[in-house]
């Protein structure tokens, strides 16, 4: 069995983390980070991936009824 020790380590690399600095002139500073692990990493993708999924199905459908009534105000 692992001890506390080797746990702690595993805890510690099974992380990605990103760091920029965007500066535009001098009046806009913006610094950001983030600091996801494998799973979280996984949550994010499968939720994008989700959103995707359905921003097509609502564009499909919102071109379908634009077909169908070709007059419809916009």
């Amino acid at each position: 069995m692992r001890d506390q020790t080797q746990l702690n380590e595993l805890a510690t690399t099974d992380r990605q983390r990103s760091e920029i600095h965007l500066r535009f002139g001098q009046a806009v500073d913006l610094k950001a980070s983030v600091d996801v692990s494998s799973t979280g990493l996984l949550a994010i993708t499968a939720l994008v991936s989700g959103i995707l999924l359905s921003t097509a199905v609502l564009v499909r459908s919102a071109v379908r009824e634009g077909r169908r009534f070709p007059g419809w105000p916009r």
